[in-house]
């Protein structure tokens, strides 16, 4: 997917996340993201798409003007449906107005700019979808296209070099001497290696031999490693290897509140 392909599911994705939370009670529990309601869920979802929208439509290169331009969302539910959508509307028109190749301050440790947060803004939308989709009880889809890229977008971004330096604990969590995971993409052509080094976890695209192999639907693999279903709840996905190494894995995806 290109950059206007990414903003286009962008404002798709959270039309359908805005219908579903129209109308709808605040202070509804969120059980995937515990220390949230409803009314949180919905203000970070539109909240990071404005902030995305300053960094990129005012091509900044440092990022203290957008995270202190925050303005909370409505407080009365009625007004969600408008306010996230024009939210997506107006990232989308930021990243009509530069190129891929814009410097634009991003947390990747990689100055990936615009590419970063186009894809990122995917990926937050489409998990957070999930998020909503356990909090009011409706089945959650996705196509294997926008799954595989939240998949990619929850993949590299947790093995960022940023994220690494960012989070000490998940950093010591994920040191290992080599150790390998492969996620597998079965309705869709994506397929990664993680290895856990001692100073960082490498991410590849590709096919190769893993100790710990997941493969399945693109959807289920994003829902269960962003811990938004658990692996025993997932049936359509086929683990073989170390389960452990797994396991652990998952454990430590953490970024459920921030993410």
């Amino acid at each position: 997917m290109d950059t206007s392909a990414y903003l286009t599911a962008v404002v798709e994705q959270t039309s359908t996340f805005a219908d579903w939370v129209h109308g709808k009670d605040a202070t509804a529990p969120v059980p995937t993201c515990p220390k949230w309601t409803l009314a949180d869920l919905v203000d970070h979802v539109g909240a990071v798409q404005r902030m995305v929208t300053m960094l990129v439509g005012e091509q900044m290169t440092e990022p203290s003007g957008a995270f202190a331009g925050y303005v909370p969302g409505p407080a009365d539910s009625g007004q969600w449906r408008a306010w996230l959508n024009d939210c997506a509307a107006e990232a989308r028109q930021a990243f009509a107005s530069v190129t891929d190749d814009t410097p634009v301050w991003d947390p990747s440790g990689a100055a990936a700019g615009v590419p970063f947060w186009s894809r990122r803004l995917l990926g937050e939308v489409c998990v957070h979808r999930a998020d909503a989709a356990v909090a009011l009880g409706v089945p959650y889809e996705l196509a294997p296209e926008p799954a595989l890229a939240a998949l990619d977008d929850w993949l590299e971004t947790m093995t960022s070099r940023g994220y690494w330096e960012n989070r000490p604990g998940f950093a010591d969590a994920m040191r290992g001497d080599g150790q390998t995971l492969r996620f597998h993409a079965t309705d869709a052509p994506g397929e990664w290696v993680a290895r856990r080094e001692p100073d960082r976890v490498v991410l590849e695209r590709t096919h190769a031999e893993a100790d710990v192999v997941v493969s399945g639907p693109a959807a289920e693999l994003l829902l269960v490693i962003s811990r938004r279903r658990p692996l025993s709840a997932a049936s359509a996905l086929e683990v073989r290897g170390d389960r452990a190494l797994l396991d652990h894995w998952i454990d430590h995806m953490d970024w459920v509140a921030e993410g």
